[in-house]
């Protein structure tokens, strides 16, 4: 199924890895990270999301103001 929102979530999308290719199908993307205990780039401002780090771990830390 196609999502319809596509476009605008690609307008909102922060994640700085150039090939990924679930941009814009959040529902794909919050999958795929949840498998592998992490959480998408939206999650993070701009200087945490370009390290990659997208653990639970590091999200802790930026709700914390570490």
């Amino acid at each position: 199924m196609d999502c319809d929102q596509t476009q605008k979530n690609l307008d909102r999308c922060n994640c700085t890895y150039s090939g990924c290719p679930r941009k814009g199908a959040c529902c794909e993307c919050l999958h795929y990270h949840r498998e592998k205990n992490q959480l998408p780039a939206c999650f993070f401002p701009a200087e945490v999301e370009k390290t990659y780090d997208r653990s639970f771990e590091r999200f802790a830390k930026v709700v914390r103001g570490e």
